[in-house]
């Protein structure tokens, strides 16, 4: 089941056609873009296949180059590509027109047959074969924005953060405890913690200044400080 849906006129944005067909099925899976060129198998009749597949997707791109509008076909009630533009309309369907170029603007109410004036009132988007990587990853995101389903299978969506693989386990304590295992990103300072601090084995730089002690493992005889002149011990004399 397709959730996009392109339309396009022949000699008048097909070229574009052909490269967003392509991009969007690179990104999101060839069977979630309707493009009639590859989506209607050979002896298919065509006509019940493409409003089918319109009413079926969850969006449709109206490709406008810059002869779209003057194009006589438009005016004729069996234009495939007005049919398929209004089907969408009737479904309730959301329409994108896709300006081709710099320089195409996007018609006015004025300019369009009555049956296609809500294109006028849609919000478009642009492709410029100049600004390619750019204008086809705003369609692909937008796409992704609007549908779900294509959100699901998006093969440039941004990945999760891999998780820490450190855990720490802490005993009974008395007090005040921080504990920090693995820590993802720039190191900052812990401040102000009171009580036990609990880091789990890792390589610890420790920095001390002033008249400290700092003990590390199992301490059974206790801990003397002396400042000026170490006294002797009972071997000093021998």
């Amino acid at each position: 089941m397709p959730d996009v849906f392109i339309n396009y006129r022949t000699g008048d944005g097909h070229q574009a056609a052909a490269t967003i067909a392509q991009a969007l099925s690179t990104r999101f899976g060839t069977k979630r873009i309707y493009y009639a060129s590859k989506s209607i198998p050979p002896g298919t009749p065509f006509d019940a296949h493409l409003i089918q597949g319109v009413r079926r997707s969850g969006v449709l791109l109206a490709l406008i180059g810059d002869r779209w509008l003057g194009h006589p076909a438009l005016q004729n009630a069996d234009d495939w590509v007005r049919k398929e533009i209004q089907e969408a309309f009737l479904c309730d369907i959301r329409v994108i027109p896709v300006l081709i170029g710099r320089r195409t603007e996007r018609p006015t109410k004025d300019d369009l047959p009555m049956p296609l004036g809500k294109l006028a009132d849609c919000q478009s988007l642009r492709y410029d074969h100049q600004n390619d990587e750019y204008d086809l990853k705003q369609i692909g995101d937008t796409l992704a924005t609007l549908v779900p389903e294509l959100a699901a299978v998006d093969s440039q969506a941004p990945k999760e953060p891999e998780p820490g693989a450190q855990r720490n386990t802490m005993g009974d304590v008395h007090g005040t405890a921080v504990q920090a295992g693995t820590v993802n990103g720039d190191i900052g300072s812990v401040k102000g913690a009171h009580g036990s601090v609990h880091i789990g084995p890792s390589n610890r730089t420790i920095h001390q200044s002033g008249a400290a002690n700092y003990v590390e493992g199992p301490n059974e005889n206790g801990i003397r400080q002396y400042f000026g002149q170490v006294p002797k011990g009972e071997d000093d004399d021998r």
